[in-house]
Formats: C-alpha cells, structure tokens, sequence
C-alpha cells in the first residue's frame, strides 16, 4: 500500500518530456501571474535546435497584425439569398394574417365620415393596419426628401 502511494506522488510529481518540470522553472520562465509560461504561447521564446542553417534562436513574437487570414466559417450573404428569406418571412406573415382573418369572421358597420359599409373584423383591423402603415410612409419619405435637400444644398 506505501509503494502504490508513493507510485502516485511520484507520477503527480514528475513530469513527462513534453511538459517542463515544476522545480526547474526559474524566475525568467515565470510569466506575470507567476505560473510557467506555455511553449505555445505567442510570446514564450522558440526553443533553439540544431538541425541545419535555419534554426533561429531569437524570441517569437506576436504574428503581424496586418497579415491576413483566411476567414473561418464566413458566411455568403447575397441579394437572391435576402430575397429568399424575405420572401419566406413574408409567406409566414401572410399565412398568420389568413388565420387571424378566417377567426375574425364577425361583421362590424364601419361608417367613415359620410360611407358606411360592413366588412368582417379580421379585413377592418387588415385595412387599418394598411392605411396607418400607409401614413408613416408618408411621413418617412417626406423626411427623407427633406434631408436629401438639406445634403445638396450644404
């Protein structure tokens, strides 16, 4: 039972050949926070090798930020792609607006100034929601013929 527990002190406390010893990290190897810096950090020195002219010994240091770099997982986005979504969002919206339609079938008298008609409630809310949308377009494209003036003339 000792020799199996000194088996397992012995196998924490020593370390393999890939991993640097935790009793031979002198104060140079010691980063910041005062834990071993890792062989594959950015700025952790190369280690210097004999196998042939273009071994170099000089630190590595920080890849140059104007290289580039081949983009991971870009994404394509196009004009057909966009219509294609608007276009099933669209086809969603639709069928939501046929149901709400189709439950609100109840007629209401809707009298505007000297008219006066009945339409089901689902179409009387859908007219309302198309004139007021109507409306703010209005108000939008007046603002934008506004600012397009104000750019020309500054």
């Amino acid at each position: 039972m000792g020799n199996h527990r000194s088996m397992t002190s012995d196998a924490a406390s020593s370390s393999g050949p890939d991993t640097p010893s935790r009793t031979s990290a002198t104060p140079e190897s010691l980063d910041a926070s005062g834990s071993p810096e890792r062989p594959d950090s950015p700025t952790a020195p190369e280690p210097a090798t004999t196998a042939g002219p273009a071994a170099d010994s000089s630190p590595r240091t920080a890849p140059d930020s104007t290289a580039r770099r081949a983009p991971a997982n870009r994404s394509l986005r196009t004009r057909a792609g966009s219509a294609w979504v608007a276009l099933v969002a669209a086809a969603i919206i639709g069928i939501i607006l046929m149901i709400f339609i189709l439950q609100n079938l109840n007629r209401v008298e809707v009298t505007l100034f000297f008219w006066s008609f009945s339409l089901p409630l689902g179409v009387t809310i859908l007219l309302s929601l198309i004139a007021g949308t109507l409306v703010m377009a209005l108000a939008g494209g007046w603002r934008i013929i506004q600012l397009r003036r104000a750019a020309k003339r500054a």
